[in-house]
């Protein structure tokens, strides 16, 4: 606990694990939990699938757990 999965466009590989380090540092200190106790999974969608995958397939069917919405509190 806890797992973080993260869905983006494509990001070269230096970028991706950047902002997984940051990522852990910052949830595990908020969430008051070891970095080891975090998991975080990306998976790339190409921009011109992401209406239909993420949106349409991810956002909108969980819009009620949805904490950041397009930058926006959704809370």
């Amino acid at each position: 606990m806890p797992y973080i999965a993260i869905k983006s466009f494509p990001r070269d590989d230096k970028i991706k694990r950047e902002a997984v380090k940051k990522i852990t540092e910052i949830f595990s200190e908020a969430w008051g939990c070891p970095k080891e106790a975090v998991t975080i999974s990306v998976e790339e969608v190409a921009p011109d699938e992401w209406e239909e995958k993420v949106v349409k397939g991810e956002i909108e069917p969980k819009i009620d757990k949805v904490m950041i919405l397009s930058g926006k509190e959704n809370f």
